[in-house]
């Protein structure tokens, strides 16, 4: 199955685990889902040298966990706001924007990252993340630079069949962005369908194959808690243990769920 723009999922049945959104709307059938969200501009015309790397991040769940998840993010949405319709945000927490502005009082602000901090505790998923440093990347390869996403995706693909091989000879996964428009959704196809095509230099096209089965997509406002993950993760798995800016409470939880082979760390690629 190649990645097609798929704008309507199955119906669920009486007997199905409903995985994405609150408004129980949306189910994925596979055994495990790779949710993917991005910090950073993947653009390389012009640099921030406050935050020069772009980092793609994959949150990878089973359907028990993510359900569990969902349960333990939306008792925090009721909490604070008595709806589970909020849209958590990484950027618009820090900077009490839009539903957030209610964390301009600090003790509050303070409780609701204890609370959550907890539930990314608990919660049961794989981080595999790539970071590309846009700076030395252009240095290195000039004009022929690939875009950092597309650099990023592959490497993340590459990583995720090491951790699907790690879980059993069974076991596969469906990727899930978040919608970006319709012309830079159809580029990211046309590379998720060229790296199952060809395989990368490591992993070998029947591999991914066999291990990736397809992808789709889903917008913001779907209230998706798995693309929610990946962006509440990939911020501080950027500034703190990428970018070894000041350590923080969400980065250590992170840190502790990447994708390692005994010692050897395989989920976080840093490149070039």
């Amino acid at each position: 199955m190649e990645c097609v723009m798929s704008h309507n999922l199955p119906t669920a049945t009486s007997n199905q685990l409903w995985l994405f959104s609150s408004k129980n709307d949306k189910v994925i059938r596979m055994s495990s889902y790779l949710f993917l969200d991005e910090t950073g501009d993947h653009g390389l015309k012009h640099l921030d040298p406050n935050f020069p790397i772009f980092l793609l991040c994959g949150c990878l769940f089973t359907e028990k966990a993510l359900v569990a998840h969902q349960q333990d993010l939306d008792a925090i949405k009721m909490k604070y706001w008595k709806t589970t319709s909020v849209i958590l945000h990484s950027r618009d927490i820090r900077k009490c924007e839009g539903p957030f502005q209610i964390f301009f009082d600090l003790s509050l602000k303070q409780s609701f990252y204890a609370d959550l901090d907890q539930a990314m505790e608990r919660a049961e998923f794989t981080v595999i993340a790539a970071a590309i440093n846009k700076e030395e990347h252009i240095k290195k390869y000039g004009r022929l630079a690939h875009d950092p996403y597309d650099v990023s995706l592959s490497f993340i693909m590459e990583r995720l069949v090491y951790c699907l091989d790690d879980q059993g000879a069974s076991s596969d996964a469906k990727l899930i962005f978040e919608k970006r428009g319709y012309k830079e959704d159809m580029q990211l196809i046309a590379h998720f369908n060229s790296i199952r095509d060809v395989g990368t230099h490591f992993v070998s096209a029947e591999r991914i194959q066999q291990r990736i089965i397809g992808c789709d997509f889903l917008a913001k406002k779907e209230n998706a808690i798995g693309l929610q993950c990946a962006d509440l993760c990939a911020y501080p798995l950027a500034r703190s243990l990428v970018l070894k800016g000041e350590p923080s409470k969400a980065a250590d939880i992170i840190s502790k769920k990447i994708y390692r082979k005994g010692t050897k760390v395989h989920g976080l690629k840093i490149f070039p």
